[in-house]
């Protein structure tokens, strides 16, 4: 079917552009339109399909373009999702190419099937003829998100243009409120937020506080609102891939469960759709949405929202001085007192165990083996790095006598081992004792100096009744260096 005869079959055919067909007979694009069928509109006013249409970038897609169309399936519901994609494009962006009718986009489309096509060059103005959109939304570029006079300037030609142009009289509008950086973040645009992730949340709540006084939007979707809410769990900040904007699996979740409850106005705690996601996640990820939309412009706590504790059926692993993470390795970072994560099995599902230092160690060292052969199977980072502590004299203005830390979430019926490898490159005897105490208590040593062998294991230790127990590392008694060295680079867990 030729762009001309697809065009016919459109009531709106008067609002193209002479422009627009020039540019469309130009490349070839008119037989890719994937709906351009006058049946299938009229088959599809009422038949209950929502269709949501995104005029945005990467953050559209990570917050459409996964998960959402199976929210809605799970339910019973019916969706057509458009993307109309460019990585990193603003308002001021999409405005030119809507005045200028310009053929910059891919556009991603999913059906009510649920496959997925990509058809570029694409332009506005046909992905606006393609489908009788009813919902079609707008988003500034991350960078600006939190910068109003960005968004003053941009959105009302944007608006009024796609409003003219849209082929649904009754189309809602909406307006993406999108997510703060990660503290970690490789985006420069950070700075424009003096690099402080709660500045940037307020400078993007500012923003959609006040977007309906620079168009007539009718929906705001808080999922920078559903982030934040996630972060304060125990989840912390689980929910960016490495550059600290981009979402991973688990924050593409939190975003589509946003939409997902804001399109059908029903709750989407319960939906029975995971993603692969663990029970835990899925709680965080979905409450977290709903908070979200009860309370769209303010950060509703989840540091009561904890993972059930479970018997382990897989080892738990961690790594003491990494902060890079390693597959099926907890990375604890912190060595000062409070600092505190949540730990996942092998298999990177939560147990509802937390570890929590409640004395710090001296610093982090670098100078572990990075070839070993033992039982714990340890990639070189995390055989290289250590917490590492002095009993003795004074370095770096500091005398630790021990590090200690205390685990919580554990199941008092159970017993629990523990393996634990220590390695620094050193010549002296630096003997390292390791002590795990709850209701009853054992203890294990090695020495750590050029160690790429030995660990030290205990083994079948109870919790208190209250679920804790504490492990403790200090200088052996064997332990000749002037400052009594110790060390922890990772520990194994398991349960009986």
């Amino acid at each position: 079917m030729n762009l001309i005869k697809c065009l016919k079959s459109f009531t709106t055919v008067l609002a193209i552009s002479i422009i627009g067909l020039s540019a469309c007979k130009k490349d070839g694009n008119p037989n890719k339109l994937p709906n351009a069928d006058n049946r299938e509109f009229a088959d599809r006013i009422n038949n209950g399909v929502i269709k949501v249409l995104a005029i945005g970038n990467s953050f559209s897609e990570n917050a459409l373009e996964s998960n959402f169309y199976d929210l809605a399936k799970a339910s019973g519901k019916k969706v057509i999702v458009g993307n109309l994609f460019i990585a990193g494009a603003s308002l001021d962006l999409h405005k030119k190419n809507a005045l200028g009718q310009l053929y910059a986009y891919e556009y991603r489309k999913i059906d009510e099937t649920g496959t997925k096509k990509t058809y570029k060059p694409f332009s506005i103005d046909v992905a606006l003829l393609d489908e009788p959109w009813d919902y079609i939304s707008f988003q500034q570029a991350s960078p600006e998100s939190g910068l109003l006079p960005t968004v003053q300037a941009a959105l009302p030609d944007l608006y009024n243009y796609v409003k003219s142009k849209s082929k649904n009289p009754g189309a809602k509008y909406v307006y993406h409120s999108t997510w703060a950086y990660a503290p970690v973040t490789t985006n420069t645009g950070f700075a424009n937020y003096n690099n402080n992730q709660l500045t940037m949340y307020n400078a993007i709540v500012n923003v959609a506080q006040n977007v309906n006084t620079i168009s007539p939007i009718d929906m705001i979707v808080p999922t920078g609102t559903a982030i934040q809410n996630a972060r304060t769990s125990q989840l912390g900040e689980s929910f960016t891939v490495a550059d600290g904007y981009h979402l991973n699996t688990l924050g593409k979740y939190v975003a589509a469960c946003t939409w997902y409850e804001k399109i059908f106005g029903v709750s989407v705690v319960g939906n029975t759709y995971t993603g692969g996601l663990s029970d835990f996640e899925v709680k965080v990820a979905q409450n977290a949405a709903h908070f979200a939309v009860l309370k769209p412009f303010e950060i509703t706590s989840m540091s009561s929202f904890e993972a059930d504790p479970v018997q382990l059926t897989k080892p738990v692993l961690i790594d003491f001085g990494n902060a890079t993470p390693s597959p099926s390795w907890n990375q604890m970072s912190g060595f000062t007192v409070g600092s505190r994560i949540n730990l996942k099995d092998s298999l990177n599902a939560f147990v509802g165990i937390s570890i929590t230092v409640i004395e710090r160690f001296n610093n982090i060292n670098t100078n572990g083996a990075t070839n070993t052969t033992t039982p714990m199977n340890m990639p070189s980072n995390v055989s290289a790095r250590n917490f590492f502590g002095n009993a003795a004299g004074v370095f770096g203005g500091l005398t630790t006598p021990q590090g200690v830390f205390e685990l919580r979430g554990l199941l008092p019926s159970l017993t629990y081992n523990f393996s634990f490898f220590g390695s620094r490159d050193a010549t002296d005897n630096r003997e390292t004792k390791y002590t795990v105490a709850g209701m009853n208590q054992g203890s294990g040593t090695l020495n750590p100096s050029s160690n790429s062998t030995a660990i030290a294991t205990i083994n079948n230790i109870r919790p208190t009744a209250d679920g804790k127990l504490t492990i403790t590392v200090t200088a052996g008694p064997n332990n000749v260096s002037a400052n009594k060295w110790f060390y922890i680079n990772a520990a194994k867990i398991t349960s009986n």
